[in-house]
């Protein structure tokens, strides 16, 4: 044996790499379990967030040789009164979205979670049917709904002796109308995960809060809503990305218009890129967009008993 061990050449490479695979095991395969994860991180968010910091010094079309301008396009942003528009509608639209997707959601989890309400898994179909149907179908379905001249909401203000209201065409009643129609959509989503939330607090505490005489309301304002927060701090976090990033249903139903009166933050970047062909300057809204997203998130984690307590 020993002398087979002379003669081969590839005994002590496999016998080092085995000996140092013994002693590094445990240290290693946490981090093979998570590698493929990185890989598509590193790939779709970490290199395009990457790429478009470095485009962002950039002014280019997408066909000439890109020109390095440093940091113009910044500077420009922060003096663009159509950015501070877009981002005012875009905390306006986040401001009505989130509260009252989640109030609705809530409402209805704990219309759901009624264990002698007939129908249950049928009133749960419809309510999430909105959120899994493609945001484009919605938004045409919201156009049929909203439409000035043809919508069924006008017609039957109308067939009621009321006058027509001006829903996609008014500056006014533009946002408010993507507003309703995303809360329609987000409404199942947070009503799903409020009645998971529900279902998981244990019957004990309120059947113990009923036998000392505790009122309907009073389990829900001091057992109920209380074991609710981490799934509140959840469904903020989850709709307040949303409505940041909300895209689809405001170009389908809008375009940004009338005016500037609905171009939100995402809106405006996709307008920069894909229709002036200025992909440095929306490169610099994007990464500005995001540090804006970030600090929000962070903010709200810091200040929430959730963040203090990881």
């Amino acid at each position: 044996m020993n002398d087979y061990r002379q003669r081969s050449p590839s005994w002590p490479a496999s016998g080092r790499w085995q000996a140092w695979w013994s002693a590094h095991q445990k240290a290693l395969i946490p981090y093979l379990f998570i590698a493929p994860t990185l890989a598509i991180f590193t790939l779709f968010v970490f290199a395009p967030i990457l790429y478009a910091s470095f485009m962002s010094l950039f002014e280019w079309n997408g066909i000439s040789t890109p020109k390095f301008t440093g940091i113009d396009n910044y500077l420009e942003l922060f003096n663009d009164p159509i950015f501070w528009r877009s981002l005012r509608n875009t905390l306006y639209y986040g401001a009505g979205v989130v509260p009252l997707s989640m109030a609705l959601g809530l409402l209805a989890a704990l219309g759901l979670n009624w264990k002698n309400l007939p129908g249950r898994a049928i009133f749960r179909t419809v309510y999430f049917l909105p959120f899994v149907i493609s945001a484009v179908a919605t938004g045409t379905t919201a156009g049929w709904l909203f439409g000035d001249s043809f919508g069924i909401i006008n017609k039957l203000l109308l067939a009621l002796g009321f006058e027509k209201v001006r829903w996609l065409s008014s500056r006014e009643m533009a946002l408010i109308t993507v507003v309703i129609t995303t809360v329609w959509i987000r409404l199942g989503f947070n009503m799903l995960i409020y009645l998971a939330g529900l279902q998981a607090v244990p019957n004990e505490l309120l059947e113990s809060a009923r036998l000392d005489g505790a009122t309907p309301r009073q389990q829900f304002w001091h057992i109920v809503l209380p074991l609710l927060k981490p799934t509140t701090f959840l469904l903020i976090i989850l709709n307040i990305i949303y409505s940041f990033e909300a895209f689809d249903l405001v170009f389908i139903m809008t375009n940004g218009g009338p005016g500037y009166s609905t171009t939100v933050l995402t809106v405006f970047i996709y307008n920069m890129a894909f229709q002036t062909q200025r992909f440095g300057y929306a490169s610099a809204i994007g990464l500005v967009f995001m540090a804006i997203i970030m600090l929000i998130t962070l903010l709200q984690w810091r200040f929430s008993n959730e963040g203090g307590r990881i």
